[in-house]
């Protein structure tokens, strides 16, 4: 089987350890896995502010850098739900059914929740939109938590509710935006959990910049560096910058 990584521009620039965490896991699990140069935005940003032929574009060229895999993963509900729920407007039908979302290829097709990973921390898991409401991702993440030897899943006082993110949204409405953002961490800070965990970085993102301004005891971190972290090699917070 031919697999590819889906990195996505937001990962590849600002989250790059994601990816490695992403290929780390895969590549424990036995899945070799590609990394086409020739990706790059998948459009989402572009089609959701009314650019439907710059988004044309870039699912064209998304559609071929992948066209030679059987599975294209992405450590990215909001990008998955992209080419899933919107590519087939523009006949890219295949690349939709063989990209899945980091959790959906671990649970549906290697079949696995116990993927050996070890993170001795208290986490909550917070559900993005994409994922609860488009993707279905349903109950996998926390399935895959649950099996990680040493950690403590925390449930999230109104887990479905949105973030505020919402891409260009957090820009249009900054202030109900930043609301959103307080709300969900004023719940996720309910748990006394270490770490704030979920599958989108877009949304991590929003929450961790919210986080660090109000210096709360909170740690913004992807599921694929959970996941990704073992007894051998567990995960090392990157220390910031002096």
């Amino acid at each position: 089987m031919r697999v590819a990584l889906f990195v996505t521009c937001l990962n590849d620039a600002l989250f790059p350890a994601t990816g490695v965490a992403t290929v780390k896991l895969l590549e424990r699990l036995g899945v070799s896995v590609d990394f086409p140069t020739a990706q790059s935005c998948c459009g989402q940003p572009h089609f959701n502010t009314g650019y439907r032929g710059a988004a044309e574009k870039l699912v064209q060229h998304t559609a071929r850098a992948f066209a030679d895999y059987d599975h294209v993963v992405t450590p990215s509900g909001s990008c998955a739900a992209m080419v899933r729920e919107q590519y087939p407007r523009w006949g890219e039908t295949s690349l939709a059914s063989r990209t899945h979302e980091l959790t959906e290829f671990l649970v549906d097709i290697l079949k696995v929740t116990d993927v050996g990973a070890y993170f001795p921390h208290t986490v909550t898991y917070h559900p993005s939109c994409h994922g609860l409401r488009t993707l279905r991702l349903g109950s996998r993440p926390h399935r895959l938590l649950q099996a990680v030897k040493g950690l403590e899943l925390r449930e999230l006082p109104g887990a479905e509710e949105c973030c505020g993110f919402g891409g260009t949204f957090a820009v249009k409405n900054a202030a109900v935006s930043t609301a959103m953002g307080q709300d969900k961490i004023r719940s996720a800070l309910a748990t006394r959990a270490e770490v704030l965990c979920a599958a989108d970085n877009s949304c991590l993102m929003h929450l961790g910049g919210l986080i660090r301004r109000q210096d709360e005891p909170l740690r913004p971190l992807h599921i694929a560096e959970i996941l990704g972290s073992t007894e051998e090699d567990p995960y090392r917070p990157e220390e910031p910058a002096s």
